[in-house]
């Protein structure tokens, strides 16, 4: 077996698995490398019986067991405590926080059978799996997800199909009580002319420093995080003011200008930031913010302070003559 090219094309898929598995896209590329290494190495006993894709699945779901048996659920700042209020303490915390994929990864040298849908992916359906013992993630993940039978579940943890359709049954129940009530009223699928329009509101919002028009854009109930601050917000009142106290260049908190541009990210409309702070010239990235968009409006924003361009494919500086429109 030319084993490179035989395992190379499946590359995309394990790393989505092991990021749906673990929350974090850093970890998942770490994961598929464990995984692609463990593969080398137990070449010799592939015997075939199971195609090369359920024996990757299989080294790279007992991977992400191993790394989830000594490390703790990844979070958003919603899950540690009640919401707060503007102008509240405002400290970055060093915790295992749930990250974005972009989806220019999901959509770039991804084989025909792997087909990603928002309902697998979107922030909130992670939230909720972080919730769920390892083992009951897997099973999720391979019966649910994948489709999988659960007999080859089954097989893929060395336990029995009893154990393992009991697990599926106590995942599912968590994720019932963990996903929004209005979860299926998001829109979802490919970007429809009325998000693009919307997602243009809201960049202009921002750049013209303007909180009252971004509040023309969210529910009465929208909800903010922002990690990795614990700090969160959860109406549109309170998201309001505490614009006015971050956009207001006559206001010791400003912290300066933005400009945004579009992009997507767990298959949900998003933007690029970059933020010229008070006192430089230049714009340098901030990072990515992910919209929950809910009957025309933004129900739910997660600004991710300090994740890396490089997987986005942007620069660290906005580009003097600026980015060209698609």
């Amino acid at each position: 077996m030319d084993f490179e090219s035989v395992v190379e094309r499946h590359r995309r898929e394990i790393q989505v698995h092991c990021y749906r598995m673990l929350g974090s896209l850093s970890d998942a590329e770490d994961l598929t490398q464990e995984t692609f290494l463990r593969a080398w190495k137990s070449r010799d006993g592939f015997e075939g019986r199971a195609s090369v894709r359920t024996w990757l699945y299989r080294i790279a779901t007992n991977a992400c067991l191993d790394t989830l048996a000594r490390r703790p659920r990844r979070v958003l700042p919603d899950q540690l405590g009640p919401s707060g209020e503007p102008g509240g303490p405002l400290a970055a915390a060093d915790l295992p926080w749930l990250e974005p994929y972009p989806d220019r990864l999901l959509d770039t040298g991804a084989p025909d059978a792997l087909v990603v849908e928002r309902e697998t992916i979107e922030l909130a359906f992670l939230a909720a799996v972080q919730y769920l013992p390892p083992r009951q993630r897997a099973v999720l993940m391979l019966r649910d997800v994948l489709g999988w039978p659960a007999k080859e579940t089954a097989s893929v943890l060395e336990t029995t199909v009893a154990s393992a359709n009991s697990a599926l049954q106590r995942a599912r129940t968590t994720l019932r009580e963990r996903l929004p009530a209005r979860r299926a009223e998001w829109s979802a699928g490919d970007p429809t002319a009325e998000e693009a329009a919307l997602l243009k509101r809201f960049i202009t919002a921002y750049e013209q420093g303007d909180p009252n028009a971004v509040a023309r854009l969210l529910h009465e109930d929208a909800q903010a995080v922002m990690p990795p601050y614990t700090l969160w917000f959860g109406s549109r009142d309170a998201i309001t003011a505490a614009l006015s106290l971050s956009l207001d260049p006559a206001a010791p908190t400003c912290v300066g200008r933005f400009r945004m541009l579009p992009v997507r990210a767990n298959r949900q409309p998003a933007v690029a930031t970059y933020l010229r702070r008070p006192g430089e010239d230049g714009y340098r990235w901030f990072g990515v913010t992910l919209l929950t968009v809910e009957r025309g409006l933004v129900a739910a924003m997660a600004a991710f302070e300090g994740t890396s361009p490089a997987p986005w494919g942007l620069p660290e500086t906005w580009p003097a003559e600026g980015f060209p429109t698609p």
